[in-house]
């Protein structure tokens, strides 16, 4: 028999995808920001990235920790990479489906 969520499970879940979504628009956004004007905002130059690479650095890592973050909220197994923007459709390690039945 497939188990499935509970509805405050599922809560959780949707809530660390609505933040994960949230992240990553903005990050995007900053990162196109930061690129295109970096010679203009002196962040870059032909020979040193020393500034833009910090910033581009404090963009990524909280994605990361947005991704090893994510854990099963059935079994509490770490999901980590298999999921990306959405938490995938089931648990590798439990088998339960991370949708609720609802």
């Amino acid at each position: 028999m497939a188990s499935y969520l509970t509805p405050e499970q599922n809560q959780r879940l949707r809530r660390w995808e609505t933040i994960n979504k949230g992240y990553f628009i903005f990050a995007f956004v900053a990162l196109i920001v930061l690129l295109v004007f970096s010679s203009q905002l002196g962040l870059s130059s032909g020979s040193s990235w020393g500034p833009l690479g910090v910033l581009l650095a404090l963009l990524v890592i909280p994605i990361i920790v947005l991704q090893l973050r994510l854990k099963c909220p059935a079994c509490g197994h770490s999901i980590g990479w298999q999921a990306k923007l959405m938490a995938p459709d089931q648990c590798r390690h439990c088998g339960v489906f991370l949708r609720s039945r609802f």
